[in-house]
């Protein structure tokens, strides 16, 4: 049987190929269709799949009691520095090293996934009473 945190590590990740299906999609639409740069499509697209990763954390992977004045505002300090990791990864990446901007994101993706997992189950959404 898996561990809780093998568990919830799943779930949140399952959780968040949606959230990073939504990044991905306005990072494709920013660079292809609106000529934006891949740092400032790859920003908004994090913004956007952050909604979808916070209310999907919240109701699925763990299942969360606790108020959303609490737990958003702990989620967004988590994801706030993760979104300063994404982005200053892919102007590092892209504009500096000028690896191509798909790469660079899922680098930067599989960086991000530790570090939110790590905030999300260890602060965010902790149980202080189980």
């Amino acid at each position: 049987m898996k561990s809780s945190v093998q568990q919830q590590f799943s779930k949140f990740a399952l959780v968040g190929a949606m959230g990073t299906g939504v990044q991905y999609t306005v990072l494709w639409i920013g660079v292809n269709v609106l000529a934006e740069s891949a740092p400032t499509s790859s920003a908004a697209g994090y913004l956007l799949g952050s909604v979808v990763n916070y209310l999907l954390n919240y109701l699925f992977t763990f299942a969360s009691g606790k108020s959303h004045i609490e737990t958003a505002t702990k989620y967004y300090a988590i994801l706030g520095v993760g979104f300063c990791l994404n982005a200053g990864l892919m102007e590092l990446f892209v504009r500096s090293i000028k690896m191509n901007y798909w790469l660079a994101q899922v680098i930067t993706t599989g960086l991000g996934l530790i570090w939110n997992f790590a905030g999300s189950r260890w602060w965010v959404f902790r149980d202080v009473h189980a």
